[in-house]
């Protein structure tokens, strides 16, 4: 699929301009390389949103949009880097950007400086916490590192947060983006095809994993997230992803993968029998869980607010786990010891694209539907997820192509 065009990062650029009234600048950081190994550094994965504006995908670089002017600074960039990794082509950057002003580091931090030192805000993306502990996870520090460095410059500079403005774009998807996801997801829904095709061939799960990265790199494209194989009772855990366990007879597979093109993401789950036929006990799962995702598509719609959409779904899915005999009262709490995340989350240039729960539900907006029941004192999990999107009448399916059941 062709690379999108220099013209949707131009317009997208102008459109934060439209919604930012104020006369700051809007300074944005790309994300920075970090340390796997010595000198070996983890895969990079450029910070969306700045991509979201110049479609570069390099490192340490600033963006710099101030009135009518923007400019990109380069990253003071180790002599080892060039070697390693060849030099930066700064031609291809404009090409793709639509930035005609690049300018070296020291230049570049200069005219910024200058510009800093008489103001009073800059426009900025916050910097999330260091540790972000409900994930478990350290963040990139390229944000902070950025923001710290201005507040040098100027000690009494005020941080406006332009988030919501970037979140309120990037919520609504143009053609261009629809086109990469609608490709994201034929990618993985033929992936998903073919390993079911096979099923009978794999005995471990890293067999199955196999098989996904090559489908995707066949196609010029690569994993969105990492992979969830999961076999059995593995399935019980949402984002299990060890991929080490033996495929046995009676179980259920859960496949919850993701391919992505021009950085966006599909992000749909199936689970398959591993010996093509599911028990009577998972098959009443299956069919609970296929219920709750109907349900749910009869809710989705221009209007609609995400927290009333996730509650009415708790409520349904309680009945659901009733019937199964997992719960005999309804609350939230007995709901989410089975069903522990929500339905749905926002789908775009990261698998879970920025929204909050109060949003509402507008036409264009892309999300999964990925109900799902998990018992660990039956070692099993079953989840189904699909991509829709929000139309002016109700919703599409986008992965509608690839079947719910295979069995």
């Amino acid at each position: 699929m062709k690379p999108i065009e220099q013209a949707f990062f131009i317009n997208n650029r102008a459109k934060l301009r439209g919604l930012f009234t104020g006369t700051a600048p809007i300074v944005l950081s790309a994300n920075g390389l970090l340390r796997q190994s010595t000198d070996n550094p983890f895969p990079f994965k450029q910070d969306s949103s700045f991509w979201y504006f110049t479609g570069i995908d390099e490192p340490g670089l600033i963006l710099v949009l101030d009135k009518s002017k923007e400019y990109l600074i380069l990253p003071n960039r180790p002599k080892f880097n060039d070697i390693a990794e060849g030099k930066l082509d700064i031609e291809m950057m404009s090409d793709q950007s639509g930035i005609q002003e690049i300018i070296e580091n020291q230049e570049g931090w200069r005219r910024l400086g200058t510009r800093l030192k008489r103001s009073k805000h800059v426009a900025v993306l916050p910097a999330p916490p260091m540790y972000i502990e409900d994930y478990g996870l350290y963040s990139n520090p390229a944000r902070a590192h950025l923001n710290s460095r201005m507040k040098e410059i100027n000690d009494e500079l005020s941080f406006l947060d332009i988030r919501k403005h970037i979140v309120r774009l990037r919520l609504i998807k143009q053609p261009e983006e629809l086109e990469s996801l609608n490709e994201a997801i034929k990618i993985t829904g033929d992936t998903i095809k073919k390993i079911y095709k096979n099923i009978s061939k794999y005995k471990y799960e890293y067999e199955v994993e196999a098989v996904i990265l090559s489908e995707f790199r066949k196609r010029n494209s690569r994993s969105a997230f990492t992979n969830v194989v999961s076999a059995g009772k593995n399935a019980v855990a949402i984002h299990y992803s060890k991929g080490d366990s033996e495929l046995l007879e009676n179980e259920l597979l859960v496949l919850d993968i993701g391919a992505e093109v021009n950085h966006y993401a599909a992000d749909i789950t199936r689970t398959l029998a591993i010996d093509s036929k599911m028990t009577k006990r998972q098959r009443q799962v299956f069919e609970a869980v296929m219920e709750v995702q109907q349900y749910a598509y009869s809710l989705l719609k221009p209007e609609v607010i995400y927290k009333e959409y996730e509650t009415q779904i708790e409520h349904f899915m309680g009945e659901k786990l009733r019937e199964l005999g997992l719960i005999t009262t309804v609350n939230s709490e007995s709901v989410r010891k089975y069903y522990p995340h929500l339905t749905s989350h926002f789908l775009g240039l990261d698998a879970h694209d920025p929204g909050d729960y109060t949003t509402i539900f507008k036409e264009n907006m892309v999300l999964t539907v990925e109900p799902g029941i998990y018992i660990p004192e039956e070692g099993l999990g079953i989840r189904l997820e699909d991509d829709v999107v929000i139309t002016k009448e109700g919703n599409k399916i986008l992965s509608v192509n690839l079947p719910s059941s295979f069995n």
